[in-house]
């Protein structure tokens, strides 16, 4: 697998949640491992068609992704993961997943993007194999972890 397919998520990821959120991010280091769904995470994935195909995995810790949520609403206080709070975090992967397809077209890779699904960890037990994986630490708010299973 290679960076340039996971740099340009980071890239609108961190592009993407400090303007939502007004908050600096720092990118962690980037691995090549087994994929691996963290429980206590909200998970949304992705999918990838056209030359490059397979899943990108967004996953918050779930009191990062409540707190992205409420600035995404304002700064409106959200405590429980409900139907809007879903659809909002669903919306976040979706801004950065099409930023990121941009930003592969603009250097010469033709990616279109499925919508957002929001996962469940029973959904997550069936997914296997390798991914390109980094943290983006969202200082006081928690760690956000992006992980790209590719289908060569």
């Amino acid at each position: 697998m290679l960076v340039q397919y996971l740099d340009p998520f980071l890239e609108s990821a961190s592009s993407v949640i400090s303007q939502v959120c007004n908050v600096d991010i720092t990118r962690g280091e980037l691995a090549e491992k087994e994929w691996i769904h963290r429980e206590g995470h909200t998970w949304i994935r992705i999918g990838m068609t056209g030359q490059l195909q397979g899943d990108v995995f967004f996953g918050l810790q779930e009191e990062l992704a409540l707190r992205i949520i409420s600035a995404m609403m304002g700064g409106f206080p959200v405590n429980k993961m409900d139907e809007i709070g879903k659809s909002a975090i669903s919306e976040l992967g979706n801004m950065i997943s099409g930023n990121a397809s941009t930003i592969l077209s603009n250097r010469g890779v033709l990616v279109d993007i499925t919508p957002p699904l929001f996962l469940l960890n029973r959904e997550l037990q069936e997914i296997t194999g390798m991914a390109l994986t980094a943290p983006l630490d969202l200082h006081d708010m928690g760690t956000m972890e992006i992980q790209i299973v590719i289908i060569r």
